[in-house]
């Protein structure tokens, strides 16, 4: 035998590996053995591949996975461009686990205070966008909410004086939460749109198995958390606006309506639709991409949430806390009415009403 070939023992001591990761190596086709004995199936390396070996080390010291690994060590370029990618989400992720964690530390458990109230059937612009699982829920809701405001809203008497009803609207790519700007145009225009200041939902935090789990995510923790501050129901026939004082843009209640909003669906599969729809206007008929429907009305369990969109996770937890602690039978699909413009609202100013369907009693 040649006298430069080295067991895999004394192999994985120079390259600083197991003989189980060489092994694996081997099965995969990632590094190869110089030879191997054929009547023993004992594996012989050379010294020569000793770089390759701690290559592959280092690469996965800095969790390149190792398809990508094989990417590297065939000479591609580019192959660690969505590992960085990866890479600076999770820390992104974490930053906003780390600031939901200190709001809690410094408040408490989320104890928000929920009301029953009941809403009107709304007319609708709505895009739908299916998410293959937790962790592509924040390119669904990015994609909806970007084909969304990509459509034309007209008058229905304006003949052919379509146009557009968000001109110049940019939506970043890590933040699928698209903003209005003048809620309280009712008049012979569309509202305008800016995205720019769009905030980065967490998507993949609780089915992961770390972090604090989405809006729509946390019905399973309800049950275990402690009871939130009781408060009473509002009247019969309180819209969630007239009950938490203001309409979608920040002012006096109007009764006008939410303008746009977030459907998420109460449990989570490894398949779901995600939506965003836009409140019509009397006279304004959707197009592009989307589609005219009507947002059933009824009676749902709400809250005001106010700060990050990444912290709306804490005010869930206290809607479904309440809704499980009172026995509330509760349908989906969540929604989240945004009224803030984050172009122009500090993020710890943010307002966004959460509202959970509830079961009509027989």
């Amino acid at each position: 035998m040649d006298e430069d070939l080295l067991p895999i023992g004394q192999f994985a001591q120079l390259a600083r590996l197991s003989v189980k990761q060489l092994r694996h190596y081997d099965e995969i086709g990632l590094l190869r053995p110089a030879c191997v004995d054929a009547a023993t199936g004992y594996r012989y390396y050379r010294a020569a591949q000793a770089r390759t070996a701690l290559s592959i080390g280092l690469l996965r010291s800095l969790d390149v996975p190792l398809p990508v690994v094989g990417q590297v060590l065939a000479g591609s370029q580019g192959a660690l461009e969505s590992v960085r990618d990866s890479l600076e989400a999770e820390l992104a992720r974490r930053r906003r686990a780390l600031a939901s964690l200190e709001r809690v530390m410094a408040d408490g458990l989320p104890a928000t205070q929920v009301r029953i109230v009941t809403e009107p059937a709304h007319r609708v612009a709505l895009v739908r966008e299916r998410a293959d699982g937790p962790a592509d829920i924040a390119r669904a809701t990015s994609t909806a909410a970007a084909r969304l405001m990509a459509g034309m809203y007209r008058a229905a008497d304006a003949g052919t004086g379509t146009r557009p009803a968000h001109s110049g609207t940019r939506l970043r790519q890590d933040g699928p939460l698209p903003v209005h700007a003048d809620i309280g145009n009712t008049g012979g225009s569309p509202p305008a749109w800016d995205a720019d200041a769009a905030k980065t939902r967490d998507a993949d935090a609780s089915q992961a198995g770390y972090g604090p789990p989405p809006t729509h995510a946390a019905a399973s923790k309800a049950a275990d958390s402690p009871p939130p501050t009781p408060s009473d129901a509002e009247p019969p026939g309180r819209t969630l606006a007239q009950a938490a004082g203001t309409h979608p843009g920040g002012g006096a209640a109007t009764g006008d309506g939410p303008q746009l909003i977030g459907l998420f669906p109460l449990d989570l599969s490894d398949a779901f639709d995600v939506a965003f729809a836009l409140v019509l206007h009397d006279g304004w008929e959707a197009g592009g991409g989307a589609r005219v429907d009507v947002l059933p009305g009824g009676t749902f369990a709400a809250a005001t949430h106010v700060g990050p969109y990444d912290q709306i996770s804490l005010t869930a937890h206290a809607v479904l806390a309440w809704c499980a602690e009172r026995r509330h039978p509760m349908r989906g699909p969540i929604r989240e009415v945004y009224v803030s413009d984050p172009a122009r609202t500090p993020p710890d100013e943010l307002i966004t009403h959460l509202m959970i369907p509830l079961e009509e009693e027989s």
